[in-house]
């Protein structure tokens, strides 16, 4: 035991380490984590003020459903679980739980504690995996995190451990989903189902498939109740994904008229937006081949700084020289390679050569997979056949990220190379050729850049444009990035050099086992965080204040603020469909969300996209803020709610969605047939009157006086499974109009 506690105690250290300013309470600044703040501030206010969970959220979109913002589910036993096992300051928890994940499935593999703990620091500071940081993706990297003992679980259960492995699996799924990332589980579902065809192949061969049955049935067992714990949880969320982006849509013609992809979930477009160059996998094991990040900066003797100073002086050279355009592939933005590591790909290759049996069938399997499909529209044939035919593929974006397989089974192999490197079982002429072989292949690779890499491409960026008023200037971008792709090469050949060198002054006997376990990690762990710590890194904290409150009213926010009725507030000055700002100070027909209503989304790309005045007088957009930071105010927006005279009944979606170019919203709306078979005429009534008397998210009462009955809409959005409507307390059926609000019959009287 005590091996273990000890190591417990290095992944503490080395997680507050390199996460050094939390020890001073400072917190690390985190783009998407800023905007979930603004986005989540009115639940979090509807909590403490309220004591419960509103599962709803009015300040942005327009209103919608709040699961997957921010929501507490009730006996939800394994949040506290999670609490437990991360109980070092944000991000260090996730550091840590990185560590220590992959130090369970390395036991789990009966590899020893020492070559365990260097794997754990392999794992955990590959550089995917701390970049998500500075992006603020901490759902991904909370799911990421936990992938390691989910597998483990698996591989007990295939081993016969049955109890043990069925106790892990259970738990360590109820954490995984818990996490709420369902793309990332749902990539390790792809990874351990390859898992699971290996280890069928096996069973088939040995004539041992009973056998394989009792471990499916475990496994099955312990996964449903992984899942089943969290049941709340994910019934929402398929409730409401069916209503998403991820959704179908309902709509054949696109905003332009032209007929529209069909789809059960997300665009082939958006799917494979962010898809990873063929060529672009190299910077797996070379980390700038592409240029590093989108933007990098560049020293004085770069040639873009000396070219910069000699036409624009030293002032101009010095500011611009910050922010480089060096990455030269085809993703949109790029925060940093995706580097897993020279050496690591060196013991991965190792393990190909090295290991024998199904692990190794597995693991360069999963990752081949990954990489593949990684590659996106780059690799359209398979990519496109995943969309089509595989459930739920098609629910997720950036396919790059796929290459999470890659990130846990490049290391894991590697480590398993070394447990065989050292066992007693394999000879020493399997292991010199072995050696030899990999460093042959990844010793080529890494020196065949360094050489010819600067001939064998264009090195031209897809913004390279914005410097075509110099055009020396690009001259000597692509000059640094052949540079970039020379050091970081040599850098590389130079690793795996010093690598093989050290084993095989083992495989010599002129080493020892644990000085050669400690000197490689030594190097790995050079190796990876000299890279990470170029992209996050201590000048990315600042103080907790500054991250707990990022936003502070300007004189806009507070002109509007004075307003103490309800409404909704447009912002033009920012993309409103990426803006959780505005959402902290007021209710913003806005948001930052991955998971939008998609009826809402297709509103704004079909009409407010073309400042479609009568749609945004329909939502309550009383405010409009523009240019810098400039209001003005919307004397016609239609109010909380207004009867209208005329119902436009309609047939498709399409002809819903179109009605709105030309409508009337104030006195007329559009409704389906689909959702509205009454024959209702509404007479019009001057004196009818209709008014918000309250509103707390999750109820709006109104008062109503007609001598006629008549037809209400509300700015507020529809969604059925999550709203009822009553009147005089009696449950009544309201319906979808203006393609996204509600609407309700309203008897006359008063009421």
């Amino acid at each position: 035991m005590m091996p273990f506690a000890i190591t417990l105690v290095v992944f503490v250290i080395i997680s507050l380490l390199y996460f050094s300013p939390v020890l001073s309470g400072k917190q690390i600044k985190q783009n998407d984590i800023t905007q979930f703040i603004g986005m989540s501030k009115e639940v979090k206010d509807y909590r403490i003020e309220k004591g419960e969970e509103p599962y709803w959220l009015g300040n942005a979109f327009s209103g919608m459903p709040a699961y997957q913002v921010s929501a507490y589910y009730p006996n939800d036993f394994v949040r506290y679980i999670d609490k437990a096992i991360r109980f070092l300051p944000r991000p260090a928890d996730y550091l840590f739980l990185y560590f220590f994940g992959f130090f369970i499935l390395l036991t789990a593999l009966k590899v020893d504690w020492k070559l365990a703990v260097l794997g754990s620091l392999s794992f955990g500071f590959s550089t995917y995996l701390i970049i998500i940081f500075g992006a603020g993706h901490n759902a991904k990297a909370h799911a990421i995190g936990y992938m390691p003992m989910v597998t483990a679980g698996v591989l007990y259960i295939f081993r016969k451990k049955y109890l043990l492995g069925f106790v892990i699996t259970a738990l360590a799924m109820a954490l995984e989903v818990y996490t709420n990332h369902p793309q990332m589980t749902y990539y390790l579902g792809f990874c351990l189902l390859i898992l699971a065809i290996v280890e069928f192949i096996e069973a088939f061969k040995t004539k041992n498939l009973s056998v394989f049955t009792k471990q499916a049935v475990v496994l099955i067992t312990a996964m449903a109740i992984g899942l089943g714990v969290n049941s709340t949880r994910l019934l929402s969320m398929k409730q409401y994904g069916d209503f998403s982006t991820r959704g179908k849509s309902a709509l054949t013609i696109n905003p332009d008229g032209s007929p529209k992809e069909k789809s059960t979930g997300l665009d082939k477009s958006y799917i494979t937006e962010y898809s990873y160059g063929i060529a672009e996998t190299f910077n797996l094991m070379i980390p700038r081949f592409m240029g590093g990040g989108t933007v990098e900066e560049l020293s004085s003797d770069s040639n873009f700084y000396q070219t910069l100073e000699k036409n624009a002086g030293r002032n101009v050279a010095k500011e611009y020289s910050k922010q480089v355009l060096t990455y030269w592939g085809t993703q949109p933005i790029v925060e940093a390679p995706a580097y897993i590591g020279a050496i690591l790909f060196f013991l991965f290759f190792l393990g190909v050569f090295l290991v024998k049996g199904r692990l190794k069938y597995w693991l360069v399997s999963a990752t081949i997979f990954s990489i593949v499909l990684s590659w996106g529209k780059n690799f359209a044939g398979i990519t496109n056949f995943f969309i089509d035919y595989v459930p739920l593929y098609n629910k997720f974006r950036a396919v790059s990220s796929i290459q999470v397989i890659a990130e846990l089974c490049v290391p894991l192999l590697g480590i398993i190379a070394l447990r065989d490197l050292f066992s007693s079982k394999v000879t020493s002429e399997e292991k010199e050729n072995a050696l030899k072989n990999a460093f042959y292949v990844l010793g080529g690779i890494t020196l065949l850049f360094a050489l010819f890499g600067s001939s064998l491409f264009a090195f031209e960026g897809l913004r390279d444009a914005q410097y075509q008023e110099l055009p020396t200037l690009i001259d000597a971008l692509i000059t640094d990035r052949k540079a970039m792709l020379f050091k970081d090469s040599v850098r590389s050949f130079l690793l795996i050099l010093a690598s093989a060198g050290l084993l095989w002054f083992y495989l010599k006997g002129k080493l020892k086992q644990v000085p050669v376990i400690i000197i490689l990690g030594a190097l790995i762990v050079f190796d990876l965080v000299s890279v990470d710590i170029k992209y996050v890194n201590k000048e990315d904290f600042t103080s907790a204040r500054k991250v707990l409150k990022p936003f502070t009213a300007t004189q806009t926010d507070k002109e509007i603020l004075k307003d103490k009725s309800h409404y909704r507030v447009a912002n033009f000055s920012v993309n409103p469909m990426q803006d959780g700002r505005t959402s902290y100070f007021h209710n913003s027909i806005g948001g930052y969300h991955a998971a939008k209503m998609k009826r809402y989304q297709e509103l704004f790309d079909y009409q407010i996209s073309k400042n479609n005045i009568e749609v945004l007088n329909m939502l309550n957009a009383k405010y409009f803020i523009v240019g810098d930071d400039k209001l003005q105010e919307n004397k016609d927006a239609n109010g909380n709610a207004w009867f209208v005279n005329n119902l436009k009944i309609v047939k498709s979606a399409d002809e819903e969605i179109f009605a709105l170019d030309s409508l009337n919203t104030k006195t007329s709306a559009v409704i389906n047939a689909k959702n509205y078979t009454n024959k209702n005429q509404f007479k019009k009534d001057s004196t009818a009157t209709i008014s918000l008397i309250k509103n707390d998210i999750t109820t709006l009462i109104y008062q109503t006086n007609t001598q006629e009955n008549q037809f209400a809409v509300f700015s507020e959005i529809y969604y059925k499974d999550g709203w009822n409507a009553y009147i005089d307390n009696k449950l009544v059926p309201h319906y979808n109009v203006n393609y996204v609000l509600r609407g309700l019959e309203v008897p006359k009287g008063k009421h």
